[in-house]
């Protein structure tokens, strides 16, 4: 769904607000804020912590989707010599919010934002995430202030973190700064972030990391009614990425110099998934020579094709067990992301995230050579089990979410016939997944020898919004 979404049309059913407020109840969802918390936080708005060190001088502009008030990070880039360097600043949620106080407890309860298409539940309450911890057009803020020299192609030389006073100057929107960039007169920020963002990519292929380039389905609520679509990301968003990417691997590679911290992990894919993932790619008569590795195989396919977006599908499998892992007075052998084929850590969302604040922190410690808080490290080993709580209800949030307005959508249409990819088959091929492209859904579909990878027609069948179901038949 659209990223920081609020807003709920005036014409939508009621039924659907309702639906959506069920699914919240029960996945026991915080929605409002206890008044102790709301009352903590607009204090703490009007006591933050401020740094000595001010760089407002900096250019600083954050990238976002429409309308996002919950600012965590604000970008410059420059050129020192034939080098790259980043300066990015971190919202510090720290200035504002103290160990064991009620917005520190809250938001070990909630763990993460999570985001809807009616409205945003927050991590911490709006007098910070959406004001004063936020980095807001033209409003001096403390942040956490990373800098990272890269040479000529990319390759970090050197990072380090401190507490600073900033401003960002300007609020772009993705579509924004693509059409600067794309304007051929970019300022010097923007120009060096797709030169830097194409070179870091290249550095992940260099590492044999992968990215799966799937469109994203959205719920579309900018229009009188509501709208599924799929949305390939703009290339500007796949540059940002990368240097937030680049933040979190600077930041893993500190912690683990230090030989503390919490690192966000992935095991590698076993053999048996790769297998059958080669077995699929027979399947859909998809090229896959035995000299080309798995990430590489990845990049050589293109989405817009309705076999290789099946396969894109089934290669959604091969990575699984994604979590954090807290270390202290050693180095842990399980460390790597698997899919970036790096050491990484989450540590640039802290107004969205409750991990990333004890990140910064820890790096900023190291970086000054200076112990690392005891309340951070009192909290470290509970971390990745709250985290994985958040992770597991946000992940339910989404599906359910999805698979609501999925049926909203398609109630008075049982019966109608639609071209749909069938991306997913079982072993008798009886049932599976199909992907329809307008409306952008994908749903449960049975039927006699499900073509895998083809388009066919399909016909629905069921769409109960009481139950968020939706099913579809082979026609």
């Amino acid at each position: 769904m659209p990223a920081r979404k609020v807003g709920l049309p005036s014409d939508v059913p009621p039924a659907l607000t309702e639906g959506l407020a069920a699914v919240r109840a029960r996945l026991e969802i915080l929605e409002k804020f206890p008044s102790e918390v709301t009352r903590a936080a607009e204090q703490a708005a009007s006591k933050a912590r401020w740094p000595e060190l001010d760089r407002t001088d900096l250019e600083l502009i954050t990238i976002d989707p429409p309308g996002a008030r919950d600012l965590d990070q604000a970008l410059h880039i420059t050129r020192d010599g034939e080098d790259f360097c980043v300066s990015y600043a971190i919202a510090d949620v720290a200035a504002f919010v103290s160990p064991g106080d009620p917005v520190d407890v809250e938001a070990h309860r909630r763990g993460q934002t999570l985001y809807g298409p009616d409205h945003r539940t927050p991590l911490h309450p709006p007098a910070l995430s959406e004001d004063a911890a936020s980095l807001l057009s033209e409003q001096v803020r403390p942040a956490l202030l990373w800098t990272v020299r890269l040479d000529h192609r990319g390759q970090t030389l050197e990072a380090q973190v401190c507490r600073a006073k900033v401003r960002s100057r300007s609020q772009l929107t993705y579509q924004e700064a693509q059409a600067e960039i794309d304007g051929g007169s970019p300022r010097e920020s923007l120009a060096l972030l797709k030169e830097l963002g194409l070179w870091r990519e290249q550095r992940e292929r260099d590492r044999g990391g992968v990215s799966l380039q799937i469109p994203e389905q959205e719920i579309n609520t900018d229009v009188p009614q509501w709208a599924l679509t799929f949305r390939s990301p703009l290339p500007v968003e796949g540059w940002n990425a990368q240097v937030s990417l680049l933040t979190g691997m600077a930041a893993a590679h500190i912690m683990m110099y230090g030989q503390v911290g919490i690192l966000r992990t992935l095991p590698p894919a076993d053999k048996g998934s790769l297998r059958r993932l080669r077995q699929t790619a027979k399947a859909l008569h998809i090229s896959w020579p035995a000299e080309l590795d798995y990430p590489e195989f990845v990049r050589s396919l293109n989405p817009e094709r309705a076999d290789h977006a099946a396969m894109l599908n089934a290669c959604t499998t091969v990575f699984r067990g994604a979590g954090y892992r807290a270390f202290s007075g050693g180095i842990p052998v399980d460390a790597e992301h698997a899919a970036l084929a790096v050491e990484y850590a989450h540590a640039t969302a802290p107004l969205r995230r409750l991990v990333d604040r004890y990140v910064g922190e820890i790096c900023l410690a190291l970086c000054a050579d200076e112990p690392v808080p005891p309340w951070v490290l009192t909290a470290l080993d509970a971390l990745p089990a709250e985290m994985a709580r958040s992770e597991q209800r946000a992940k339910k949030f989404e599906r359910a979410t999805f698979d609501l307005v999925e049926a909203f959508l398609l109630q008075g249409r049982v019966g109608e016939t639609f071209i749909g990819t069938i991306v997913e088959v079982n072993e008798d091929k009886t049932s599976g997944s199909v992907v329809i492209a307008s409306p952008a859904v994908e749903a449960k579909i049975t039927g006699a020898n499900l073509p895998l990878g083809q388009q066919a027609p399909v016909r629905l069948v069921c769409a109960n919004p009481a139950e968020a179901v939706v099913r579809f038949e082979l026609a």
